[in-house]
């Protein structure tokens, strides 16, 4: 199982937010570049970078600092960015600029014809974002919940042909709280894609426990804040994750 950590960029600043509110951002490191690489040198084998104005903006506002990161790091280990995707446009550019994976979320739900075209233009790197409470999807930054059953919109997803699905508990991310393990083993059964585990992530546990239910289909988890505020050494949880695997 794969421990990827996570990017999330405000303002060109790596920050942290907690349930997805702008205004309650905790900033990490000026320079994002240089914390990718940070992440890399300790054995990081993929980023996950999200622009978070982009979300919010329906755009994105970070590029420069993306286009830095992927300098710093993109030749050593994929990328997968997210935040403000919403065109097929927009996906070329970033995929030109060396990223390696394309995180659709809001547009997935509101525009599943421009998934469908996505997945069929660029096969093999289209990975959605399901932002969820309570089983319902989140969109426009979290800031709309909607009536989608999580499950059976995953299900749409995967028909389409993407690559795998983020699985994000909105309740729980940023609060180090621990990853919601029943809902995204209910999630992985019902599914032939990979899931990534997103949204509480904490200690060394959490890792034990993702990767008791790796076999489900549950193939990587996002580490966020915890790796930030030094409750979970990201070196450890990597090492952690490999031990399981070989068990």
């Amino acid at each position: 199982m794969l421990i990827i950590p996570a990017i999330d960029l405000k303002d060109g600043q790596c920050v942290r937010l907690k349930q997805g509110l702008m205004d309650d951002a905790t900033v990490f490191a000026n320079a994002p570049s240089e914390q990718a690489a940070l992440w890399v040198a300790q054995g990081a084998r993929r980023l996950h970078v999200v622009d978070l104005n982009g979300a919010f903006a329906g755009k994105p506002k970070n590029e420069r600092a993306i286009k830095e990161i992927v300098a710093a790091v993109g030749g050593e280990i994929p990328i997968q960015l997210g935040g403000g995707i919403r065109d097929l446009d927009t996906i070329e550019r970033c995929l030109d600029n060396g990223v390696s994976y394309v995180i659709i979320g809001t547009a997935a739900v509101k525009n599943p014809g421009f998934l469908h075209d996505a997945c069929s233009a660029f096969p093999g790197q289209i990975i959605v974002g399901l932002d969820a409470k309570d089983g319902k999807v989140a969109v426009d930054g979290w800031s709309k919940l909607t009536g989608h059953d999580v499950i059976d919109l995953a299900k749409k997803c995967q028909d389409y042909g993407v690559e795998g699905i983020i699985y994000t508990d909105i309740g729980r991310d940023g609060m180090l709280s621990g990853i919601n393990i029943e809902a995204t083993v209910k999630l992985a059964q019902a599914l032939r894609i990979p899931v990534i585990a997103s949204g509480g992530l904490s200690n060394l546990d959490d890792i034990k426990q993702l990767c008791a239910v790796e076999f489900e289909g549950i193939t990587a988890a996002i580490a966020g804040r915890a790796i930030y505020d030094g409750s979970l050494d990201f070196a450890a949880a990597q090492a952690e994750a490999d031990r399981s695997t070989l068990r």
